[in-house]
């Protein structure tokens, strides 16, 4: 009787098995149309480069921002958290995936039973004494079951739980290139702060003489006293400034060692060494965007999503459909311990198919596939949002970049002319002809101006910075020669470390 069940349920095994998972009832795959319809190129950009995501910012030429930047994917406590979640992805995605293959599962027991027979003895001499039963049972199993994906619900949410993990690990990538943006940023924010600290302190001791030569003056009738009066406002302006400078410098260096997980106080030995980032003005290869958007963490995140919540959709279309599920169970019986092991006469084995249908289940899978639906239509807007975003991000980004080199350029040439005006006037009080009040001022204006092309470098470093950030990484550079930095002085561009100095 057992073989003539067993065998032809072994037999059509095969043929369930190899229609399982062969449907899929996952809407096709589709981008939203807006994806679709990207230009083929960014406005204002060069066509020529090829997408290189790794170490796009040795390019600044800083070993102390290098450290730092290492400093921050090691130790930043949001790159952590993104790995953490990243790791809790991948586990899941696992357990989605375990129910495409079959269980096994191993037991062995016992049990011991106490109990009275059932009934009652009758006698002419009374009651007679009740009988026991006592029963010991050890057993040992090895159980199998497998359900058929005929519908492709197992497969689905399988890929479902994988794209969740591929999204999980383009978010990871979206925090490390949030983290070098952010330090970065507070890196080039406190190399101007620390600039701005030093002209202001000049410019300080350049008022201080101002006012002691107005006040000669003043005492010898030469200028009146409204003069006096506005030349010490000046002064006592720009001192009250100097606190500000400072409280902001201990703040950009707070928020730097929260970027690298350090306590402030413990900064010194990554800052010790001289800062002094190079400034890049190339031209902006930025290839084609419908290849470099695709590298956007982002919108990678944003795809992977989408795809997630499509194979969602065929999983729950899949549960209106019958289920059909194998198991199978064997191992020994016996009253004994040792007779556990006997398995050529204690066998006993158990087949069994279980084909289940929803008849009624008050609307929940309807439901079930009307979320599933909305999600999938919730993660389309936001993947074709994400896709516009980084196209606008991008043409921003290239945009800003130019003008902030524009102004760079304005502003040393006005550099020039100010200390050209400054070499003047302390020939011309040299020589005796002019005063030394003139030569003060050209000085002061010449302070002023490298304070302001101090903060346009800043910018210029960061207009390249938002670049690289709306891309996703970086493309190809050119080659070092080609490459105008601040500090060469053959390209006629000063070092930001040493503005101010000359």
């Amino acid at each position: 009787m057992t073989d003539r069940f067993h065998l032809p349920l072994m037999a059509i095994l095969p043929a369930l098995l190899a229609t399982s998972g062969c449907i899929s009832m996952a809407p096709d795959s589709a981008g939203p149309g807006i994806a679709a319809e990207v230009p083929a190129s960014f406005p204002g950009a060069d066509q020529a480069g090829v997408y290189d995501p790794a170490g796009w910012w040795t390019a600044f030429e800083d070993p102390v921002l290098n450290r730092l930047l290492n400093e921050a994917l090691d130790r930043n406590l949001d790159i952590a958290e993104a790995r953490a979640r990243l790791q809790a992805a991948e586990a899941q995605a696992r357990i989605s995936k375990s129910g495409l293959f079959p269980q096994l599962n191993a037991s062995l027991g016992s049990s011991y039973s106490d109990s009275p027979l059932a009934g009652t003895g009758f006698g002419a001499g009374g009651n007679v004494g009740t009988q026991r039963l006592e029963v010991e049972t050890y057993t040992s199993g090895l159980a199998f079951s497998y359900e058929l994906d005929l519908w492709g619900k197992l497969r689905n949410e399988a890929r479902a739980g994988r794209a969740d993990a591929f999204a999980a690990a383009a978010d990871l990538q979206a925090a490390r290139l949030a983290v070098l943006a952010e330090t970065i940023t507070s890196y080039f924010d406190l190399v101007d702060a620390r600039h701005q600290i030093v002209l202001t302190t000049r410019i300080i001791d350049v008022l201080g003489d101002r006012v002691e030569q107005t006040e000669n003056r003043y005492q010898r009738g030469l200028v009146s006293s409204f003069e006096l009066y506005q030349v010490r406002q000046d002064f006592r302006n720009i001192q009250a400034s100097l606190p500000q400078r400072e409280s902001q410098l201990a703040a950009i260096e707070g928020q730097l060692a929260v970027l690298v997980g350090r306590y402030s106080n413990n900064m010194d030995e990554l800052l010790r060494a001289g800062l002094a980032p190079k400034l890049i003005f190339t031209d902006i290869p930025a290839g084609l965007p419908i290849d470099l958007l695709a590298q956007r963490p982002d919108v990678r995140a944003a795809g992977q999503r989408m795809e997630a919540a499509r194979f969602t959709v065929g999983a729950r279309k899949a549960d209106q459909f019958p289920a059909l599920s194998l198991s199978a169970s064997t191992g020994t019986q016996s009253g004994t311990p040792s007779g556990v092991f006997d398995v050529m006469d204690k066998w006993v084995l158990s087949l069994g198919a279980n084909l289940t249908a929803p008849l009624f289940q008050g609307g929940r899978i309807r439901a079930g596939i009307a979320v599933a639906d909305a999600q999938y239509a919730q993660q389309t807007a936001v993947y074709a949002r994400s896709v516009l975003n980084a196209y606008q991000e991008v043409g921003t980004a290239i945009e800003r970049y130019e003008e902030e080199r524009q102004r760079y350029r304005f502003l040393f040439s006005q550099l020039g002319e100010a200390k050209a005006a400054a070499d003047l006037q302390s020939r011309r009080f040299g020589t005796g002809v002019g005063n030394y009040v003139d030569y003060l001022d050209a000085l002061r204006a010449q302070y002023q101006v490298q304070s302001q092309l101090s903060s346009a470098g800043r910018d210029v470093a960061l207009a390249r910075l938002a670049v690289h950030r709306a891309l996703g990484g970086s493309w190809d550079q050119p080659a070092p020669e080609s490459r105008e930095t601040i500090g060469d002085k053959s390209s006629g561009t000063p070092d930001p470390a040493s503005r101010g100095d000359e």
